[in-house]
């Protein structure tokens, strides 16, 4: 028998989420029948599609949705040995009994340096949404000019990083002054922090006078009416979210785009990922391959315990973090989480958990 813990919902979120909407959860789970595994969570993800989804796919008891990346400790299911590692949409739990049904083994070439914590950011659906915004949605041809918001997180580092790969100019937005740093370190031509410009119109202009082809959208809000209003003619928007109306108790009120969107003949998608879900494999293939070349830098924030989960989550809704936001459960005692691929390790305390911020180097990644 194992003892495992769940974050559930206990009240749905009425704005912002607070500390008293999660309740902690243990159960005892007995041991995996035939064709069953017993996972035990080693990394588990944070990401803002949680906070729009409690509304639509969760009632309140419900254990918070989420993947991870879990080991096998237990295993009476001949494809997966005890000791393997697989990708998982169990949600906020310690550990679980799978009859196998929707696990995704890591890729067998994941080179050993390189942490597996990026299977749920940068080599995981971060990095899809990345691949699928640009090439099936927007079609980012070489030469042409993106604009992409919340620009230093999980999907937006990603994305502005592939754009520069295909040989496009990138301007990012970001909230912090920090943020635009780490963007200008990727790569992006511009970056400017939307927080403190005087004018999001006039940094717009400034970053890209020529206006812009494309548009990837993380933010929504009457931000991205401004945005439309320095699209090229012909400019495609593919929207992959909204942050900033999640937390809002009643929907947003403000300027409509049709008639922008009309003059400039503009095209705007929304996009999930699961419409590609036949091409994950290759595409994680592709990430992994610019990981191991030193195209794509990864960076995240890392918080240590599963305790520390609703922080975690909280502290990404916020912007506190910079790349992905991931919360470790070591699954042995003493065991280390971090990896030798590490260049750059920061740690700072906040809300009484620890964060590491670390960044991989093409120099420490095995070819």
């Amino acid at each position: 028998m194992v003892k495992a813990k769940s974050w559930v919902m206990t009240k749905y979120f009425d704005g912002f989420p607070k500390k008293s909407n999660f309740g902690l959860k243990v159960e005892e789970l007995p041991e995996p029948k035939d064709g069953e595994v017993l996972l035990e969570a080693v990394f588990l993800s944070v990401d803002p599609y949680m906070r729009l989804f409690s509304k639509i796919s969760m009632k309140e008891g419900d254990v918070m949705i989420g993947s991870q990346v879990a080991k096998v400790i237990q295993s009476k299911h001949p494809g997966f040995p005890v000791g393997s590692h697989v990708v998982s949409n169990s949600g906020w739990r310690t550990h679980t009994l799978s009859d196998g049904t929707g696990l995704t083994p890591i890729l067998p070439e994941w080179p050993k340096d390189v942490s597996l914590s990026l299977a749920l950011g940068a080599i995981g659906m971060p990095g899809v949404t990345a691949v699928y915004g640009i090439e099936d949605v927007l079609g980012l041809k070489e030469g042409e000019t993106l604009l992409v918001n919340a620009a230093a997180g999980a999907v937006g580092s990603v994305v502005g990083q592939i754009a520069k790969i295909k040989g496009c100019k990138v301007v990012g937005s970001a909230g912090s002054d920090a943020k635009v740093v780490f963007l200008k370190e990727l790569g992006f031509d511009e970056a400017f922090n939307y927080k403190t410009v005087g004018s999001l119109e006039e940094a717009l202009r400034k970053a890209s006078p020529e206006g812009y082809d494309c548009f990837f959208e993380n933010v929504g809000g009457p931000s991205s009416f401004i945005v439309l209003q320095q699209m090229k003619n012909f400019g495609r928007i593919a929207v992959c979210g909204s942050i900033s109306t999640y937390n809002d108790s009643e929907p947003q009120t403000g300027l409509y785009p049709y008639v922008i969107m009309i003059i400039k003949e503009l095209k705007m998608e929304g996009f999930l990922i699961t419409r590609w879900q036949h091409k994950h494999p290759e595409t994680l293939r592709r990430l992994l391959a610019w990981v191991k070349e030193g195209k794509l830098q990864c960076r995240e924030h890392v918080t240590k315990g599963f305790e520390n989960m609703p922080a975690a989550f909280m502290g990404m809704m916020r912007g506190e973090n910079i790349g992905k936001a991931v919360c470790c459960h070591p699954h042995r005692p003493g065991e280390s989480v971090s990896q030798r691929a590490v260049s750059l390790m920061k740690r700072e305390r906040v809300d009484g958990s620890v964060h590491r911020i670390l960044i991989l180097s093409r120099k420490q990644i095995p070819g």
